[in-house]
C-alpha cells in the first residue's frame, strides 16, 4: 500500500491515479468534489472547521481501514496528517479547546485501532510531494477551484503559507512506514508525461529495495506482499 501526501494543489490525487493504474489497484481518493462541508470551512472557517476535519478524519478512518483489508492500494492523503491540518486551525483560533481535547482523544482512538492491525500489514511506502509555495500557489489557481481562490479571499494566503511550511517538518517526523520525497517542482507530473514516467520510476526503485529488504530474514516490518513486490 502506498500513501499519497502533500500540500494542498501538490498534485496528490493525480499521482494517486498514476500509480493506481500502474499497480492495477484500487486508489482512495479525498473526498473533495463531493465534500458539502469544504466549501463552507473557506467561506467562514471559526465556524466550520471543527465539523470539516472531523469529516475527513471518519473518511480517512475508513479508507485506511479498507485498504489494509485488500492487497496493493494507493490512498490520496491519510490519517496520519489529519493532525497537522486540524493543529494549524487550532493554532489560528478557529477551534476551542474543548473542540481540540475532543478531536485528539478521537483521533488516538482512531490510531489505536489501525495499531492493531499494522504491525500484521503495514503500508509499504510513503510518497511525499514536495513543492515549493509558489508552486502551491500557482496550482491551487489553476485547478480554479471558487473557493480556494486568494484573490476572492486574501487570507488564504497566510493560511496557505503555514500549511507549505508545516508540511515538511511534518514528513521529516514521519516513521509509520519508509518514505520518499519526489521534488513537484521539478517534475510536473499532472502536466508532463516525461515528468510523469520520471517520478513513477523514483518509486518503483524505492519499493523494489524495499521489496528486497523484506526478503531478507531480519527484523523488517512484514508487508504482506508476495515476492513479486507491489508493482
Amino acid at each position: 500500500m502506498l500513501l499519497i501526501a502533500g500540500t494542498i494543489g501538490a498534485g496528490k490525487s493525480s499521482l494517486t491515479d498514476m500509480l493506481s493504474q500502474e499497480m492495477n489497484s484500487k486508489p482512495f481518493y479525498e473526498n473533495v468534489d463531493d465534500n458539502e462541508v469544504l466549501p463552507l470551512f473557506y467561506s467562514n472557517p471559526e465556524k466550520y472547521t471543527f465539523l470539516l476535519q472531523v469529516f475527513f478524519l471518519n473518511k480517512r478512518f475508513l479508507a485506511m481501514k479498507d485498504a489494509l483489508k485488500q492487497a496493493d492500494n494507493v490512498l490520496d492523503r491519510t490519517i496520519y496528517e489529519d493532525s497537522l491540518l486540524f493543529h494549524l486551525n487550532a493554532d489560528l483560533g478557529r477551534v476551542s479547546q474543548a473542540e481540540v481535547l475532543q478531536y485528539d482523544n478521537l483521533l488516538n482512538t482512531m490510531l489505536k485501532e489501525l495499531e492493531q492491525v499494522v504491525p500484521q500489514k503495514r503500508p509499504d511506502l510513503l510518497v511525499y510531494i514536495k513543492v515549493s509555495f509558489d508552486v502551491m500557489l500557482e496550482r491551487i489557481e489553476k485547478r480554479g477551484r471558487e473557493y480556494e481562490q486568494i484573490a476572492t479571499n486574501p487570507e488564504l494566503y497566510e493560511y496557505y503559507r503555514q500549511v507549505n511550511q508545516r508540511y515538511q517538518q511534518w514528513y521529516e517526523n514521519f516513521d509509520i512506514c519508509p518514505k520518499i520525497q519526489i521534488d513537484g517542482d521539478q517534475y510536473d507530473f499532472v502536466a508532463d508525461p516525461q515528468a510523469s514516467a520520471a517520478v513513477i520510476q523514483q518509486i518503483k526503485l524505492e519499493t523494489a529495495k524495499l521489496n528486497q529488504l523484506a526478503l531478507k530474514p531480519a527484523n523488517y516490518y512484514s508487508t504482506g506482499k508476495t515476492e513479486k513486490g507491489i508493482f
